[in-house]
């Protein structure tokens, strides 16, 4: 059976190729995204949008795998163009009323807020939807599996469509042309357990292709997910080995940044590359999801 065409939309984000996608399928009645990118790339979606012909008001169904402001900013703004959008029920409270989201956002961001993420509506109520975990989303004749794979974020699904997964974040950050990719891992809900259990239940899926949000679709899958549990598990025995000392957090983020440069320059990343993989996974963020993880859940660590 012939593939669905998926058009790859780079958002651009803060001028950089390959940093957010948002995914686009066409269907009898309009067009589906998966993902909506942050408020801030709208100017940047909407030409997308244009160059395939559409226009905002084309756009019936916006999938969402979180609600991260690089992946659900812009879905209220959307749902006022008349798109459905559909999210995790641990995420759709924050969707209605994104006071508290947007108020934790700027106690890390501060007065780059806006220039980064753009404004942050709320979904409309009557535009919301929530699937339940293996519920089958309907699309004219498309046909969408919302899955359950928490470790990232616990509101978070990956979606399968024929052969492939749109895997959010929890399928790690992989910029084309480099055999490597690194795992996102902001506060306040990073788990290395339950990323683990989420890896399984997709290498359990058998699809053939992985499309992450940042950035674009592959074919090698089970070099994806093998990567991607390498780097979780190198990441944990970093994490165990460095914080024993209890260092300073600038210290320790110091530490971290220097052991992925490391990687980049045995990786011989571009610049151009090594900013992709900063926007996409702040580096810091990681650090502070990591030593978190390590407060709660020490006790447990093995």
């Amino acid at each position: 059976m012939a593939r669905t065409n998926i058009v790859t939309l780079d958002l651009n984000f803060q001028n950089k190729t390959q940093a957010i996608a948002s995914y686009l399928i066409r269907h009898a009645a309009g067009a589906v995204l998966v993902e909506s990118g942050p408020g801030s790339t709208l100017s940047a979606l909407q030409a997308g949008l244009s160059q395939e012909g559409l226009s905002p008001r084309d756009i019936t169904h916006v999938l969402l795998t979180h609600i991260h402001l690089d992946h659900a900013g812009a879905a209220g703004w959307l749902s006022r163009h008349g798109a459905q959008v559909f999210v995790h029920p641990n995420g759709a409270a924050h969707m209605l009323n994104p006071e508290k989201l947007i108020a934790s956002a700027t106690r890390i961001y501060g007065d780059r807020m806006d220039s980064l993420w753009g404004e942050f509506l709320p979904v409309l109520e009557h535009q919301l939807t929530v699937p339940q975990d293996a519920e089958e989303i309907a699309v004219g004749n498309l046909r969408f599996v919302a899955v359950n794979t928490p470790g990232h974020a616990e509101h978070h699904y990956s979606y399968l469509f024929e052969d492939l997964c749109f895997s959010g974040d929890v399928g790690g950050v992989r910029i084309p042309g480099y055999p490597y990719l690194r795992a996102p891992m902001p506060p306040p809900e990073l788990h290395f357990g339950r990323w683990r259990e989420s890896i399984a239940r997709l290498r359990s899926l058998k699809f053939t292709r992985i499309a992450p949000t940042h950035f674009g679709i592959f074919d090698d899958v089970d070099w994806h997910l093998n990567e991607l549990q390498r780097n979780l598990d190198a990441s944990e025995k970093w994490l165990e080995e460095t914080m024993p000392a209890d260092p300073p957090v600038d210290e320790l983020r110091a530490k971290f940044v220097e052991w992925m440069n490391e990687q980049s320059r045995a990786q011989k990343l571009s610049e151009d590359v090594v900013m992709a993989y900063a926007l996409a996974n702040p580096l810091d963020m990681s650090v502070d999801g990591m030593v978190r993880y390590w407060k709660k859940f020490k006790n447990v660590i093995r």
